[in-house]
């Protein structure tokens, strides 16, 4: 369903000039702590094409939370110009990510009582999906998306689409994200204040999931994790509907800073020797093979094992993958994920992370990248764009909702392949 709407405020940054690219513009931002990325499509007749495409180094989180929103809003001031600039038009409005430690999931569930025995209609399962909604929620916490599990028909269960049956006493179970109101406020503000207005938020899971993962898929049960830099996002589907999403706190900075302290190196150079000489699985490391360490003047130079490294990064990897175990056993999804686990997000590009994860999670695991994008540029072919291309596709979809219905409707065939 859909997620949060952003607040429009308005916009102060230049405005670039378009120039002749014919269709309807749509964006998505995924405002990371590492990086922000932007990607700009034009949606022509039945086709979603990528025009342009922007990064920018994170700036103003603090373990994965808004801790300097005017440095964020000028990190994704950059990446939209990029992708501005690439694709020769003005971004107006965005689909914007929202993850980190403030999300939360729940289950909830609705009663709509329907009187005499009759027909269920569909405003029926609208109503009992809103009376699920209804949770009582602390003050600082808001509804971000809303997903239907499951409805119980006057007892009877597991009724994924009722309508039509007969019965006098209809429940809702529905999945319930929720977003900290000031964390969602501020990304939202600093997405506004760089000149952009915020069409809607969505759980950056459940985005990346939507990019990387085809229905057939999600029917036979498959979980999507976006390992970012501080947290981990998870979102889990079986028989096409969502059963399961979680935030878990651990991410690429862990990594990082394992490495950093067992080879007392900077945060800097250990996120170096990660990327340029890490691997997840130590036995893929020769055991021969050596690694030269950053050292500060006047002092010797210093080596290490790779495998030594290696060693240190499968450990959190490892304990990484454990956790989302976990959540998977909660949610009853340990044996029901019969086409695996789906790794995006920056931290999903360490070599060896899929091999931990079957380890650990006894299931196929595969990186995600997406799919049904014309114009897919090879350098982005990466799991860490797959959040934002989700966000573009997302964005997509709304304007196709909006738009008038001409033989099928715009991007009719892209989103009866996605939903």
């Amino acid at each position: 369903m859909r997620g949060a709407p952003g607040r429009v405020v308005l916009r102060s940054r230049k405005r670039r000039e378009t120039r002749g690219v014919a269709g309807v513009i749509v964006a998505g931002i995924d405002a990371g702590s590492a990086r922000t990325r932007c990607l700009v499509g034009c949606l022509s007749g039945v086709c979603l094409r990528l025009v342009g495409f922007g990064e920018a180094p994170g700036a103003g989180w603090s373990r994965g939370r808004v801790a300097d929103a005017a440095a964020l809003s000028e990190s994704v001031r950059q990446a939209v110009e990029q992708a501005e600039t690439r694709a020769g038009v003005a971004v107006e409005s965005a689909v914007l990510g929202v993850g980190g430690p403030s999300i939360q999931a729940m289950v909830s569930q609705g009663l709509h009582p329907m009187g005499r025995p009759r027909e269920v209609r569909a405003q029926d399962l609208r109503q009992a999906v809103e009376d699920a909604c209804r949770v009582h929620l602390p003050a600082d916490r808001m509804v971000l998306q809303v997903f239907p599990r499951e409805f119980v028909l006057d007892g009877r269960v597991e009724y994924h689409n009722p309508v039509g049956a007969m019965g006098s006493r209809l429940e809702s179970y529905v999945q319930v994200i929720t977003a900290s109101v000031y964390e969602h406020q501020a990304l939202v503000a600093a997405a506004n204040q760089a000149g952009v207005v915020v069409e809607e938020t969505v759980f950056e899971a459940v985005a990346a999931a939507y990019a990387a993962v085809h229905p057939a898929e999600r029917r036979e049960g498959i979980a999507v994790v976006d390992v970012g830099l501080h947290s981990t996002e998870l979102v889990a589907y079986a028989g096409d509907i969502v059963t399961h999403a979680a935030t878990i706190p651990l991410g690429g900075d862990h990594l990082t800073r394992d490495v950093a302290h067992g080879f007392c190196v900077s945060y800097d150079d250990a996120a170096r020797l990660k990327e340029e000489c890490g691997c997840a699985l130590a036995e893929l490391a020769a055991a021969n093979s050596v690694i030269a360490l950053p050292c500060g003047p006047g002092r010797a130079p210093r080596q290490a094992s790779r495998r030594e490294l290696s060693m240190i990064l499968e450990a959190r990897a490892e304990e990484l993958f454990w956790f989302i175990q976990r959540e998977l056993a909660q949610a009853g999804l340990e044996r029901s994920l019969f086409n695996g686990i789906v790794l995006c997000g920056g931290g999903a590009a360490l070599n060896g992370m899929c091999d931990v994860a079957e380890r650990v999670l006894h299931c196929r695991a595969q990186n995600g990248l997406p799919v049904g994008i014309l114009d897919w540029p090879e350098e982005l072919d990466h799991p860490a764009w797959t959040t934002a291309a989700g966000l573009l596709m997302y964005a997509a979809r709304l304007k196709y909702r909006s738009a008038p219905r001409r033989n099928g409707g715009l991007l009719g065939g892209i989103f009866r392949r996605k939903e």
